[in-house]
Parts: structure tokens; C-alpha cells; sequence
């Protein structure tokens, strides 16, 4: 029978994809949870080397002997709305003050993406969720 890791702690933690740096904000990250930043950091820029560019989630799992697994996750819906209306940031009044448009395909192609990360039964509640995301940051979704 296999033995079974006890694990000690899980937390997330948000790096840019194929570019991470064992330097802050990460580095104190993973040192306080028992993570070794520079082996983690090493396995994590490998592991997402094709999404360079793009910031992801991660969920790290940190086992009793200093061991550690960790998860990949999509981009936040933010950062890929962003990214596809071309703007640095979003709004601070996204009722009154719209900073930037995507188009319903554009959001389509964002809720695929997405889809295993979301709480959505199919394509359209998940392109739903997408365009919430964008009148909160003020972002016009046209088509």
C-alpha cells in the first residue's frame, strides 16, 4: 500500500507565466509557506513556458516533508479582457467612464479558455460570467 503525503499547506499565488523571479512578491511567498523558491520557480517557468506573457494562478500544495505540488490555472477573466480590448487598466468608475470594447466573439473565445476554471454548465452562462467581468471594469461588449 502507498503511503500517503500528510499535506501541511495550500495556498495560491498569481506569476507571470514562463518569467517568474524567486525575488518579491513570490520569493517571501514561498519562503514562508516551506517552499523553496528557487526549485519551485525553476519547475513553474518550465510548466508554463507556453502561456509566456499572460499572468496565471497557481495553487501550490505543501506537504510535512518540504515537498510541493502545484496546480496551473487559466489567466484571470480581467487580465485576458484587458489583453483583448488593448487597455492598461480598468475603469475606477466602470458605470459612467468606459475605457475600452470587445467584441462577443472576443468573450467567446475568453469563456473557452475559462471554461474548466468557471462555474458555469455551458458556453453561454460562461460568456455571461465573461461579461460581467467587463461592465465592472468598464468595458463595452458589443455584437
Amino acid at each position: 500500500m502507498a503511503k500517503v503525503k500528510e499535506v501541511q499547506t495550500v495556498f495560491k499565488i498569481m506569476a507571470p507565466a514562463g518569467a517568474a523571479t524567486p525575488g518579491p512578491p513570490l520569493g517571501p511567498a514561498l519562503g514562508g509557506n516551506g517552499v523553496n523558491p528557487g526549485q519551485f520557480i525553476q519547475q513553474f517557468n518550465a510548466a508554463t513556458q507556453h502561456l509566456k506573457g499572460k499572468v496565471v494562478g497557481c495553487v501550490v500544495t505543501v506537504y510535512k516533508d518540504r515537498s510541493f505540488e502545484f496546480v496551473i490555472k487559466s489567466s484571470p477573466a480581467s487580465e485576458l479582457l484587458r489583453l483583448a480590448a488593448g487597455i492598461e487598466k480598468g475603469s475606477g468608475q466602470p458605470n459612467s467612464n468606459k475605457v475600452g470594447k470587445v467584441t462577443r466573439k472576443q468573450v467567446e473565445e475568453i469563456a473557452r479558455e475559462k471554461m474548466a476554471d468557471l462555474n458555469a454548465i455551458n458556453i453561454e452562462s460562461a460568456m455571461r460570467m465573461i461579461e460581467g467581468s467587463a461592465r465592472s471594469m468598464g468595458i463595452t461588449v458589443e455584437g
